[in-house]
């Protein structure tokens, strides 16, 4: 297991520390769990959205849908609605 050293804010702190005696655990096994479950988030939160994209093109290519020509040209106008290079 690898020592390392965090700082974290006065209030986290305190939270840990209720949590720990809560639940009559060491403060480290409660970070590392909340590490651990915090990892977990985060990674399925970025694969989620990579996956629902690779689905969608997926669809796409099935139903042979194509997109406008011009779609690099015109890529702001077709995503916000508005074409940016009127802009003064």
């Amino acid at each position: 297991m690898l020592k390392t050293y965090l700082y974290v804010p006065d209030e986290l702190e305190k939270k840990i520390i209720q949590t720990a005696k809560a639940q009559n655990k060491s403060k480290a096994e409660i970070i590392r769990r909340a590490l651990e479950k915090g990892i977990a988030s985060i990674a399925q939160q970025g694969t989620a959205s990579a996956q629902v994209l690779l689905k969608i093109a997926e669809l796409g290519k099935i139903n042979k849908v194509k997109g406008p020509k011009d779609s690099v040209e015109k890529f702001d106008e077709y995503l916000y609605g508005k074409d940016w290079s009127k802009e003064g």
